[in-house]
C-alpha cells in the first residue's frame, strides 16, 4: 500500500487498449478500474452486480434495451444488476469503473473481448512513483 495519490490523467495516459478496464485501487471487495473505450462493446448482462461508470473525459451512450443513457465528461450512471447493456463511444472515452472485485468485463457473455482486469502497475502517480 502507498500513501501517495493516484494522478488518473498520467494512469490514463500510461495504456492505450480500449475496453479493457485496468485495476487502480481496492476498496475493500471492490475495485476501482480505469478505461478507454472507443466503438460499441457487446450487449451483456452481470447478474449479481451492479455496475458503476463515471465518465472522465468523452461522450458515453449506455444502451439499455428500455432506452439509452447519454454520459458526458464527470457524469455516472449505475447499471443494475441483470440489466441488459452495450456501451457506446463514437470517440475515445476515459472512464472510471467501480465492481466487486472478479467481475468479467463481458458479464454473460464470452468473446473476444472477455478479460480478466489487468493490474496497472507502471502507472505513476503525481509525484512519479509507480503503483
Amino acid at each position: 500500500m502507498t500513501n501517495q495519490p493516484l494522478d488518473i490523467g498520467n494512469a490514463l495516459a500510461s495504456f492505450d487498449d480500449y475496453w479493457s478496464p485496468k485495476v487502480v485501487a481496492r476498496l475493500n471487495d471492490y475495485e476501482v478500474k480505469l478505461a478507454k473505450f472507443m466503438g460499441e462493446f457487446i450487449w451483456h448482462t452481470h447478474d449479481d452486480t451492479d455496475e458503476l461508470f463515471l465518465v472522465v473525459a468523452g461522450n458515453l451512450v449506455i444502451q439499455l434495451r428500455t432506452g439509452d443513457v447519454q454520459l458526458t465528461s464527470g457524469q455516472l450512471y449505475v447499471v443494475p444488476r441483470g440489466v441488459e447493456h452495450c456501451p457506446i463511444a463514437d470517440d475515445e472515452v476515459s472512464a472510471i469503473l467501480i465492481e466487486p472485485s472478479g467481475v468479467i468485463n463481458t458479464g454473460d457473455v464470452v468473446s473476444e473481448l472477455t478479460g480478466s482486469s489487468a493490474e496497472l502497475r507502471q502507472a505513476p502517480t503525481v509525484d512519479g512513483d509507480e503503483l
